[in-house]
């Protein structure tokens, strides 16, 4: 079982700690494209247009600031530099370390920066969105989909691969060996179903932090179906899933108004 998250867009600075060790991070063998981005971005942090080239605005002058200094600014847990709706969701800051060690083989979260992370890599805060051209680099996703698929194919190993990204991050990596599956999420209301993005990103934490959780590791889009059933009377009011003759079958989980 491999769960793909997001990151969050915000981030939470540690006060203190040591700067990140590229050598440290799982997947190593990312280092040095990790070290390509974490310069481009330092540089295009600094320029005048650093707002624009980022796609932020001047409210978030203080984060872009911050990424001049990547190599420098302390590091925490992703675990506790992630934040927002989802990681919130799943309670991931409040992970104990042998929760975090069950992540750190079944959860990768997908970034422009890092490429992928577990919970428990020691990162700093950073800004940086995964449909960001960084000079010469490009887009980051089309940069990222030629280091990925080796080093996430390899950890999944034909288990099922379970994907709650967004479509920006889908692009960077595809799962090619394994089956997987996306998980959607809808609101029921009055008889109707909707998409509704907050509660859709609480949902996928929720069952992100279930899974992990879980004594058993579903092996089959049907096993997670079954797995999701279990938060119903609790988090959901239904659990659909709809197989697809191309790409991930699709898990669709409905709450309630």
């Amino acid at each position: 079982m491999l769960i793909l998250l997001p990151p969050s867009e915000g981030k939470t600075a540690p006060p203190s700690g040591d700067p990140v060790d590229l050598a440290a991070l799982s997947h190593p063998a990312l280092a040095d494209a990790r070290r390509v981005v974490g310069d481009a971005l330092a540089h295009a942090s600094g320029r005048d247009d650093a707002m624009d080239v980022l796609g932020v605005g001047a409210s978030l002058h203080q984060e872009v600031e911050r990424n001049r200094t990547v190599w420098e600014n302390a590091s925490a847990p992703a675990s506790q530099i992630y934040t927002g709706v989802l990681y919130d969701a799943a309670g991931m800051a409040a992970w104990d370390a042998a929760t975090l060690d069950k992540a750190a083989g079944s959860v990768r979260i997908v970034s422009a920066l890092w490429g992928a992370v577990s919970p428990a890599d020691v990162i700093p805060a950073y800004r940086l969105s995964m449909g960001t051209g960084l000079g010469d680099l490009g887009k980051l996703a089309t940069y990222w989909k030629r280091h990925l698929p080796a080093e996430l194919d390899a950890l999944a190993d034909g288990g099922l691969v379970i994907d709650c990204r967004s479509a920006a991050y889908v692009a960077a990596y595809r799962p090619s060996e394994s089956p997987w599956v996306a998980v959607t999420v809808q609101r029921e209301l009055n008889g109707k179903r909707a998409v509704v993005s907050h509660m859709a990103k609480h949902t996928r934490g929720l069952l992100a932090a279930h899974l992990v959780r879980a004594d058993a590791r579903p092996e089959t889009a049907a096993d997670l179906a079954d797995a999701a059933a279990g938060m119903i009377g609790d988090a959901l009011v239904d659990v659909r899933l709809t197989p697809k003759a191309k790409g991930p079958d699709d898990l669709t989980l409905v709450i309630a108004g």
